[in-house]
């Protein structure tokens, strides 16, 4: 950034909504994140892609502070969060939709969209948005989160996700384990949800990830190994394909 530099404690709005800078991550004593630097500004849609177990989830449970950098820096428009409480990390606007899901399976639709709202919300509101989003939900309200299908609990999942007003949700392999028709219908869903919010998006199915993203960033052995716009032609990117399918 040009200029003086921003006090790192201050939300910049010139700065990335998120900018990962140089981090190394271990679990135990097995290095996952070996350098990893990328950004996210507002408004953006960004794909982690790469094989299983490459360091895209370790990406964002960095992020989160679910399992802490040993070095390196996250910062939140400017802000330095390395290492912060997951909780306080979420207070400044970043959510997660894990893959997962992570839905209460013994409350209802509505009642897992109220408890995702914040305490100050518009509780109808809420579920207003969540139901224009993802009509589907709307017509099961009172329906038990367990007793949905993969592909309706994880438009719920999202739906908890963008009721939340987080500034940066962090999506985590949304696609994983639903059928092909279920997994257009997710992706017509996060395709509004990222016309208002920022979204760092980890999936392997690599058409999905170029059709949602505006650029992405490669993954490989815990370091960024590409990075660009996302478009179609990356799905026949010969480079590209040999890191995937290694």
């Amino acid at each position: 950034m040009s200029g003086e530099a921003a006090d790192a404690s201050t939300p910049d709005a010139s700065a990335p909504l998120l900018d990962v800078t140089d981090v190394h991550t271990y679990y135990g004593e097995s290095h996952i994140l070996e350098g990893v630097s990328l950004s996210v500004d507002r408004g953006e849609a960004v794909a982690l892609i790469g094989r299983n177990g490459v360091g895209k989830t370790t990406t964002l449970r960095s992020v989160l502070g679910l399992t802490p950098p040993r070095e390196g820096t996250v910062r939140l428009a400017g802000e330095d969060v390395t290492g912060r409480p997951t909780n306080e990390v979420a207070r400044r606007g970043v959510g997660w939709i894990p893959e997962e899901r992570r839905v209460f399976s013994q409350l209802t639709v509505a009642e897992n969209i109220r408890i995702a709202a914040p305490a100050d919300a518009d509780t109808q509101a809420a579920l207003d948005r969540a139901y224009d989003t993802f009509p589907a939900l709307g017509e099961r309200p009172n329906a038990n989160a367990g007793a949905l299908s993969g592909g309706q609990q994880q438009m719920l999942a999202i739906a908890r996700g963008l009721v939340g007003d987080n500034d940066l949700l962090l999506v985590d392999e949304p696609s994983e384990g639903l059928a092909p028709q279920i997994v257009a219908d997710v992706a017509e869903a996060l395709a509004a949800v990222a016309e208002e919010t920022t979204i760092l998006l980890v999936e392997q199915n690599l058409p999905l990830a170029m059709d949602l993203a505006d650029r992405f960033y490669l993954l490989d052995n815990g370091q960024v190994v590409a990075d660009g716009e996302a478009t179609r032609g990356v799905t026949e990117d010969e480079e590209i394909r040999r890191y995937l399918s290694a």
